[in-house]
């Protein structure tokens, strides 16, 4: 009820109003509870209204591999075509990339893919179904080379933002990977961040970088021990670019990356997002304890075949 006295219509809103309110929800709360309010939500929540960017990274990290299949199959299926962003770490197999390629491609703005078993044939093989990416994270993907990210430059003309940051204990036994620098000079020039740290890369790779990557603001090398680059140059010949590292020892170094597992927290790196004008914006979801306390005249509408789709992640049926 308003300052009025009238009531609302909240089960009257638009769909695109409705996935707009519903993104301050968790996945849970948007999956168990939302649909069983009312029919206009649970219409809203199984239409591509609240899954034009899906962030379940978090979520990722901790559940089984087959659920986290049938979650992305699910949700991508309901963004119908209309899925902008997409995060989710660990993708377990080639196969799930490709569904995704192949059912949300086109639209694909955001793509953030850290610690996921994709391999360099996949990539190779729908690269060309991602065309409209401009920002990529391929962070810890130890199957991935040179080969994926250069099948990546020759397709995705619009990419500016790419992550590659590595973990340490992955990468200390390889001497040099300046092929993956070359794939990057040679294949992505409108690149305008770039993250490459603890990527085991050269002089000559970096230089490589540089001459090829001329619009490039900001250049991550944190790690990047081998890299030898006289600031008086950097000054000189890209006064507009700002460099992090490599004599930066952050905090997993100092620790040694213990801490640091499949689980872990993925804020370690700087993730710096180009979009288009429509741009994307982040919500903090508030709690709602008690706010069904005390209310006059609310009715509560419960709907069947919601249980069964959440079911099989481990989730309660809503209250």
């Amino acid at each position: 009820m308003d300052e009025g006295g009238e009531f609302r219509c909240w089960d009257e809103m638009i769909p695109d109003a409705l996935g707009l309110i519903f993104s301050n929800l968790s996945l849970q709360e948007i999956l168990t509870v939302i649909p069983r309010v009312c029919k206009s939500w649970g219409k809203a929540v199984s239409g591509p209204y609240c899954w034009q960017e899906i962030d379940i990274e978090e979520w990722s990290q901790q559940c089984e591999p087959d659920h986290l299949d049938r979650m992305l199959q699910m949700l991508i299926s309901r963004s119908c075509g209309s899925l902008r962003k997409l995060c989710v770490s660990g993708i377990p197999n080639d196969s799930i990339f490709s569904f995704i390629a192949n059912h949300a491609g086109c639209s694909l703005r955001t793509l953030r893919l850290p610690r996921s078993e994709i391999s360099d044939s996949i990539v190779e093989q729908v690269a060309g179904r991602l065309s409209n990416i401009t920002f990529l994270d391929l962070s810890c993907c130890g199957k991935i080379t040179a080969r994926a990210l250069e099948a990546i430059g020759k397709h995705c003309k619009s990419l500016v933002g790419l992550v590659r940051v590595m973990h340490p204990l992955e990468v200390a036994d390889k001497v040099c990977q300046d092929d993956e620098a070359h794939a990057i000079a040679t294949t992505m020039p409108k690149l305008r961040h770039l993250e490459v740290a603890y990527l085991p890369l050269t002089t000559e790779g970096v230089l490589k970088i540089l001459f090829g990557c001329k619009e490039l603001e900001f250049l991550d090398l944190r790690g990047c021990w081998d890299v030898k680059i006289d600031d008086s140059l950097l000054k000189e010949k890209y006064s507009g670019l700002k460099v992090l590292g490599p004599l930066i020892v952050d905090y997993y170094e100092r620790n040694y990356w213990d801490s640091c597992s499949d689980y872990s927290d993925s804020s370690g790196y700087l993730g710096w997002e180009y979009m288009d004008d429509d741009g994307i914006g982040d919500y903090d979801g508030e709690s709602s304890d008690g706010m069904w306390d005390d209310e006059q005249g609310l009715e509560l509408r419960f709907y069947e075949g919601f249980d069964d789709t959440v079911a099989e992640f481990g989730w309660p049926a809503s209250p």
